[in-house]
């Protein structure tokens, strides 16, 4: 495990009031002995990049057993199918992987486990993958976290893929920890960026400690490399005219009868709101500090034809159910528009809506941060330029 090493014979009580200050995790301790890093230390590095003395060094322990990386080969995915369609999250998932593998020419797979899925699987065909492997029983006709992992490890113990991306949906957050156990290997959730390097390593980028830094990630020492994406990060891959697929039918693992749950029904889940799908959104975020503002940001939503969204806030003062909530801790939207309404844009919101194709932000403060991811800002009082704003929309249309 690594770790921070100091040289107290290079420590000042200069250089430790400064590198204890910049720890936003006080684990860095000036006393008698010198400086000391406690265990609340989280590496995130920010002590390093201020050492200009060489007081800290970054000890990295080495494994003792370092796999052979060219024993694995390519990139799975873990396809989300029912009936004849395939969920959005698993053709955005294609889209990547198939970007991420073209300068090396690395083969593209995906894992489709499940029941009477050869509709699906040949829709599958026509999205880019090189090959599609079935696990089609009866067994599998519902998701059941063990039975799917099971599958899901004999397919990667035979193939062999360098990396494995599944959905950051209930099914994907429920196999892919099981299946990263099983090899011993790491995982990351919720990435908002992926990129391999000439080695093969994955970098995988998510922010981290709420959303205050971006984080990159990777998995050195272990395959298979793991990681769940959420949907609406990246671009779906486009239906080619011909298929491209070829595909392979497993055999299910034996056993199988005897894991996990036994479904005895199931009951269709009544459809809720989704905001990750609209394509014109209006969110409020704290600016907006009464039922008037609301009111105004209600007409423009129904002007515009669109969802009403919000930032954390509002759902912590009870404004909002959480389903409408955009951010690392809400839903991941990709409109064709959104237009924020006092909204500053923090970390945590810009992260869940910073792929949208057109972003207008309306805010007092000149310098909200939300300005920085605007197509269009309009500095001023929601109040005066809200109606200003509605009046020529409704006038002239919204021309972008």
């Amino acid at each position: 495990m690594a770790y921070i090493e100091v040289n107290q014979e290079k420590v000042t009580q200069e250089n430790a009031e400064r590198l204890a200050s910049v720890c936003p995790f006080g684990a860095i301790v000036v006393g008698e002995a010198g400086l000391t890093i406690e265990s609340g230390c989280r590496l995130c590095g920010l002590c390093l990049k201020a050492d200009k003395d060489g007081v800290l060094t970054l000890v990295e322990d080495k494994p003792s057993v370092t796999v052979d990386k060219s024993a694995w080969q390519g990139i799975a995915v873990l396809a989300e199918c029912d009936g004849d369609q395939v969920y959005p999250i698993t053709l955005e998932l294609l889209g990547k992987a198939l970007e991420m593998a073209a300068p090396s020419g690395a083969p593209v797979f995906a894992v489709v486990t499940g029941w009477k899925v050869s509709s699906a699987v040949e829709n599958l065909r026509y999205y880019g993958a090189d090959r599609i492997y079935v696990y089609d029983d009866s067994l599998l006709e519902h998701f059941e976290p063990l039975r799917y992992t099971v599958c899901v490890t004999d397919l990667i113990q035979k193939v062999r893929p360098s990396v494995v991306m599944a959905g950051a949906t209930s099914m994907g957050r429920s196999l892919a920890p099981r299946i990263a156990a099983r090899f011993g290997t790491g995982i990351t959730a919720d990435c908002t960026g992926l990129a391999i390097r000439e080695n093969g390593d994955l970098v995988q980028t998510r922010p981290a400690f709420g959303g205050n830094i971006m984080a990159q990630i990777v998995t050195p020492h272990t395959r298979p490399q793991l990681c769940t994406v959420r949907y609406r990060v990246f671009d779906a891959a486009p239906r080619r005219e011909k298929p491209t697929a070829q595909v392979e039918v497993m055999q299910a693992p034996d056993g199988l009868e005897n894991l996990g749950a036994q479904v005895l029904d199931v009951l269709a889940k009544p459809k809720e709101l989704d905001i990750s799908e609209a394509e014109v959104i209006v969110a409020v975020g704290r600016g907006v500090k009464d039922e008037a503002g609301l009111s105004l940001a209600k007409r423009l939503a129904d002007i515009l034809g669109a969802q009403l969204a919000c930032t954390r806030p509002m759902v912590e003062n009870g404004w909002f159910d959480p389903r409408r909530q955009i951010g690392l801790s809400g839903r991941t939207v990709k409109p064709k528009l959104i237009i924020t309404i006092g909204v500053s844009g923090a970390v945590q919101f810009a992260a869940g809506m910073d792929k949208s194709e057109f972003i207008i932000s309306i805010n007092n403060d000149p310098e909200a941060s939300i300005f920085n991811l605007s197509h269009i800002g309009l500095v001023g009082d929601l109040y005066e330029v809200l109606p200003a704003f509605m009046e020529k929309v409704e006038r002239e249309g919204l021309i972008l």
